[in-house]
């Protein structure tokens, strides 16, 4: 009589030829499934990114969000808008000064200082020799002079507007 299989220690392992031969179709099926799911997967993942392209293009913007250009105010308004908000806080500060008992400052004058604009000498000797070559263009282009402080005033506040 012949002996049964022995079983190894691993239960789910048995040593016969018939057991052998089904595990080794399965070990070659196992190489194709893999690449037809690996495959369809592909197709699958390709699809649906070019379904889903404007949500690709729309990803991450949002409110906080700075990927489009501002709206630019006019040097005008936007000087308007920080001359008020100083004189908000020289009121406060007005405020505060009453409730200690010193002295109010003049909102104005105070706002006039504030906003004046700092130019170093240096700059404004360069301005004055810009202004004084350009006289001299006008001259022989047959024009009338500029006034040269006028000039100056103008050129320091074009450049304190950038």
């Amino acid at each position: 009589m012949a002996a049964p299989p022995r079983r190894s220690r691993d239960p789910g392992t048995l040593a016969t030829p018939a057991r052998m031969r089904k595990t080794y179709g399965m070990q070659h099926a196992f190489g194709t499934v893999l690449w037809v799911v690996c495959g369809v997967s592909a197709v699958a993942a390709i699809a649906a990114l070019i379904v889903s392209s404007r949500t690709w293009r729309d990803f991450g913007k949002g409110g906080l969000v700075l990927d489009r250009d501002p709206q630019h105010a006019s040097p005008a308004q936007t000087t308007l808008e920080r001359d008020r908000e100083i004189r908000e806080l020289l009121n406060a500060r007005n405020a505060r000064r009453a409730r200690r008992g010193e002295p109010p400052l003049d909102v104005e004058r105070e706002l006039a200082r504030l906003t004046a604009p700092l130019v170093d000498p240096e700059l404004q000797r360069e301005i004055r020799d810009l202004v004084i070559a350009r006289n001299r263009r006008r001259e022989r282009a047959g024009k009338p002079p500029l006034d040269v402080e006028a000039e100056i005033a103008r050129e320091i506040g074009r450049l304190s507007e950038l």
